[in-house]
């Protein structure tokens, strides 16, 4: 599209339901941890642990198994959020257990520690790190990595990142972290789209001494073959529960803000990230009720209750990914429709913004375009000061392959 549209999206979401196209994805993209000849046989003999997801695969494999079968020696696996096989729900408690397929003993990451005890890596030499992120500072495997590295970096055990491409890699935006307001969706002084990969971003939280104490992680990237930030990549495993397809995750930058909201952003119903509204939202015309998806969801918001609001798949699909920003305008339109906007947002809300500048902001009625504005001094002293730590080429101008 050549215009960019400044008013809210009431016809420009019907309108953009009638385009389709798909995004192609480079069958010549290896991760990390695909490229087997650069680390399986520095492993083998070595006492490792693996931090692992479903996305953690070589092909259709998973990579603990292609460890095992391999001979490496794994003493143990480390779950994230969702767990080891992902079938917790979003922000629910992992518990330690044993894999009933490879009989391997299970630590959460994501229950009652973030950060791995000292007993948890005893006897360790490396631990393996392979999981998909999205490109979001309060996506929480960027904090999984934050602890396991310093832990790691505390013990002198060395961290092996094989790394993965940033779907949303391509861009950078939104407010930098304050570092007051760090927690487990923000741990770093970076934008909320802050567009490297976690393999960069392990080598710039080494660089740039944010794990404290003055201590650095011994570190050693797999790279991506035949990827950089301007090459498209669809995943083909979805990195959670309701991250369940490509155009929820072009949108979740912006739609993750709502968790902070009085809103529902469709937990609970077949299109999450897909769709957003609530039963005291007049515009739009989409309409949905939340329900219990056991291992998806729990409890989602306005459960059971009739919700209006707007289906954004497509919208996601044919304008966002190319927008490069985040879509401050919908923000705009809730505040604008709700009773009391100041009762609209929740404290989780300045957790995921990385601070209070936002939701002030959206209070006095700043534009979506002068909201912007505000973060470009503090994006580009990000963008130089992580061309040190980047692995991939970047272009700002470029735009995303189809």
């Amino acid at each position: 599209m050549s215009f960019k549209f400044k008013v809210f999206p009431l016809f420009i979401l019907t309108l953009f339901s009638t385009i389709s196209h798909i995004q192609a994805q480079n069958p010549e993209v290896m991760p990390g941890a695909w490229r087997t000849e650069l680390y399986f046989d520095y492993l083998k003999g070595k006492k490792i642990a693996v931090v692992a997801n479903p996305t953690s695969t070589i092909g259709s494999t998973h990579l603990v198994d292609s460890m095992l079968a391999s001979g490496i020696q794994i003493q143990k696996v480390f779950g994230p959020e969702h767990g080891f096989r992902g079938n917790a729900a979003n922000g629910e408690d992992v518990h330690d257990e044993k894999d009933p397929k490879t009989g391997l003993p299970v630590i959460s990451l994501y229950g009652p520690r973030r950060k791995p005890s000292v007993q948890d890596l005893s006897g360790l030499q490396i631990v393996v790190f392979d999981l998909q992120d999205v490109g979001v500072r309060f996506y929480t495997h960027l904090t999984t990595l934050h602890f396991m590295m310093q832990r790691c970096a505390e013990l002198n055990i060395e961290v092996l990142v094989l790394d993965r491409p940033n779907p949303n890699g391509y861009y950078v935006d939104g407010p930098t972290l304050d570092t007051n307001f760090r927690s487990d969706v923000g741990q770093h002084p970076i934008p909320l789209v802050h567009g490297m990969t976690l393999g960069e971003l392990a080598g710039m939280i080494n660089g740039k001494g944010w794990l404290g104490a003055g201590k650095t992680c011994n570190l050693r990237i797999i790279k991506i073959k035949n990827w950089d930030h301007n090459t498209a990549y669809v995943l083909p495993i979805a990195p959670s529960p309701n991250l369940a397809s490509q155009d929820a995750i072009i949108a979740y930058p912006t739609m993750g803000l709502f968790e902070g909201i009085d809103i529902s952003v469709g937990r609970g119903t077949p299109h999450p990230f897909e769709c957003f509204g609530a039963p005291w939202l007049k515009a739009g015309s989409y309409v949905f009720v939340p329900k219990h998806i056991p291992g998806k969801t729990i409890n989602p918001p306005y459960l059971n209750d009739t919700c209006r609001g707007f289906f954004i798949k497509d919208f996601a699909h044919n304008y966002l990914q190319d927008y490069r920003k985040l879509y401050i305008e919908w923000l705009e339109l809730l505040v604008n429709q709700h009773a009391d906007p100041a009762k609209m947002f929740n404290p989780f809300f300045d957790k995921l913004s990385g601070g209070t500048q936002l939701r002030q902001q959206l209070l006095i009625g700043m534009t979506a375009d002068a909201i912007r504005n505000s973060w470009q001094p503090e994006l580009e002293k990000f963008i130089q000061q992580r061309q040190g730590y980047m692995l991939y080429a970047w272009d700002r101008n470029a735009g995303i392959l189809r």
